[in-house]
């Protein structure tokens, strides 16, 4: 900035207040439900651990974007979690019902039965 004062007559430019932050809860960064799809696709034995974390990173980024003063890179991010927690969720619900079939179709005895059977034979 200019230590020269205005000429006689000029009129000062307008104060501009310099930007603030934008506020951390401004854009949903959807954490919660990216750290809770994950664990419960991973206590389910699907791939939703991997989807999950991509989801938790993306999570992760919109309260530092924010801080940074990048709202639409905040939007962005948040856009990509959300999305990669609805695959994530989607992906635990595939793991409950699978395990549902299993246990009420018997398919876990067989496989014990079936995984003794291998083990004799050696």
């Amino acid at each position: 900035m200019s230590t020269i004062p205005p000429p006689p007559g000029a009129t000062p430019p307008p104060y501009t207040p310099p930007s603030a932050p934008i506020a951390p809860g401004s854009v949903p960064n959807h954490l919660a439900w990216s750290i809770i799809s994950t664990v419960i696709g991973f206590c389910l034995c699907c791939p939703a651990l991997i989807t999950g974390i991509v989801a938790i990173v993306f999570s992760s980024k919109v309260n530092s974007l924010l801080g940074q003063g990048d709202f639409d890179g905040a939007k962005r991010a948040s856009a990509q979690a959300k999305t990669w927690c609805i695959v994530t969720t989607a992906l635990a619900g595939l793991g409950l019902i699978i395990n549902i079939i299993m246990f009420a179709t018997g398919g876990m005895a067989s496989y014990m039965e079936t995984m003794q059977q291998f083990q004799n034979m050696q």
